[in-house]
């Protein structure tokens, strides 16, 4: 079997197993990048000193942690080969990603929090913007909420995160001011 091969078989269980859409996405880049550059070789010839010499090549113009993704697909890929019994030995077993930094987080400062409620430019953008300073959603949870998940009571909203995992989050009464004041213009505009 040849990584190619290797490749649909394991996307296949991952498509099972309810990986995201952009996940998979990430892991077919990964592989394509894999197979450029050693072919698209039997994976019984793949070694760890074969999956060395190419995270080396990628090493000198990755950051440490795009390095440590290409690591973790082709441990992932090469357990599951192993897993399967496709592979009697797993070649990625001893694969350590790189150290990384400890980075300290990137935060918005009130002056940010100012320009960026001036520059809105309707009112559906200040109440996006409202929610997601107001809960810390990702763009990704917004885009999949619907009217039925706020619970204007109490502030909440019920939000799928990253791998379908439901959480509430809460916002604040600024936010349910902008969001029923854009709910109330379109319902004035439908009309």
């Amino acid at each position: 079997m040849n990584l190619s091969e290797l490749w649909k078989l394991y996307e296949a269980d991952k498509r099972i197993q309810g990986f995201s859409p952009n996940t998979l996405k990430a892991h077919t880049l990964q592989i394509k990048m894999l197979v450029t550059e050693l072919g698209d070789l039997d994976i019984s010839d793949v070694t760890l000193n074969l999956l060395k010499e190419y995270l080396a090549k990628q090493s000198g113009r990755l950051k440490p942690s795009s390095l440590g993704h290409r690591i973790r697909f082709a441990r992932s890929l090469f357990r599951f080969a192993y897993e399967e019994t496709y592979l009697t030995s797993n070649p990625s077993l001893k694969l350590r990603e790189p150290k990384m930094e400890k980075r300290i987080p990137k935060f918005l400062i009130e002056e940010d929090v100012i320009h960026l409620k001036i520059s809105c430019q309707s009112l559906r953008e200040r109440a996006l913007l409202e929610f997601l300073y107001s809960t810390g959603c990702r763009v990704g949870e917004v885009e999949k909420i619907n009217i039925e998940d706020l619970n204007w009571e109490n502030g909440s909203a019920i939000v799928n995160g990253k791998g379908s995992k439901q959480r509430e989050v809460y916002f604040t009464t600024e936010c349910k001011v902008w969001l029923k004041m854009d709910r109330l213009h379109l319902v004035g505009q439908k009309k």
